[in-house]
């Protein structure tokens, strides 16, 4: 039996892939989005439907808002009910100082980081919501423990950026709980993924409390638990998965 649908934005790799593929064996069918890696997104799909699940890989850019609505507006009858939507997809660009950054690179991290969470909750909230005879569901954002420690000297506005993602989790939160959804985050910290610089991980692991760094799977079975029933009493909250950092 399904869970119903879950949207996992950015699914074609690291955290997202792990989540489709952990969702998928909980018994979520999947539509995961990518931007430029079909191949790779394609892949993540198929052993999705290993699993016995509905799967399917679609391109999403969800700084732009047509593709989004275009997205959410074309959902498959063959899959289950939308249920769930995991807020994944996003960028950071080189370490820099604010000193040093241009508008350009900003604009980009928080159209893709911030607009693109919001565009994607609200077309989820619209379909899930009770009040528009919805079934309800589950809202997970991938935020990061940089948007508590602010990143200096490296990615200071990606680190804004996710701060603007706790935020939009604890107001929607309190928005739709009476709507049948709720809304967390979590938080990852140094995780073993493409989007650090090489030997950033092996420069930082150690200095976490645990002494290494975390998984993309370690990641995604927080989120699959935020996405189940098991977490039907939790909304508006942050679970870091960051090795004590």
């Amino acid at each position: 039996m399904s869970n119903g649908l879950v949207v996992i934005t950015g699914g074609s790799r690291g955290i997202g892939a792990a989540t489709a593929r952990r969702a998928a064996a909980g018994g979520w069918d999947v539509l995961l989005t990518y931007r430029t890696n079909a191949a790779e997104a394609a892949r993540v799909a198929a052993e999705c439907r290993e699993a016995g699940r509905w799967a399917e890989a679609r391109p999403l850019d969800v700084a732009v808002e047509a593709e989004v609505v275009r997205l959410f507006g074309s959902l498959p009858a063959e899959a289950g009910a939308l249920r769930g939507l995991v807020n994944n997809a996003g960028v950071v660009a080189p370490a820099a100082t604010v000193a040093e950054m241009d508008a350009r690179r900003i604009r980009r991290l928080l159209d893709v980081n911030v607009l693109g969470a919001f565009l994607c909750a609200r077309e989820a909230v619209r379909l899930m919501s009770t009040a528009g005879g919805g079934g309800g569901g589950a809202i997970v954002n991938v935020s990061s423990r940089a948007a508590v420690l602010g990143s200096a000297g490296e990615y200071v506005d990606y680190a804004a950026s996710k701060a603007a993602v706790d935020a939009l989790t604890l107001g929607l939160a309190r928005e739709v709980a009476g709507e049948g959804i709720r809304v967390n985050a979590v938080r990852p910290g140094l995780i073993d993924t493409e989007i650090h610089e090489p030997g950033r991980l092996d420069r930082l692991a150690p200095t976490t409390p645990m002494g290494r760094s975390g998984t993309a799977d370690e990641v995604a079975e927080a989120v699959c638990w935020l996405l189940s029933e098991a977490a039907s009493y939790t909304t508006g909250s942050f679970l870091d998965v960051s090795g004590g950092r």
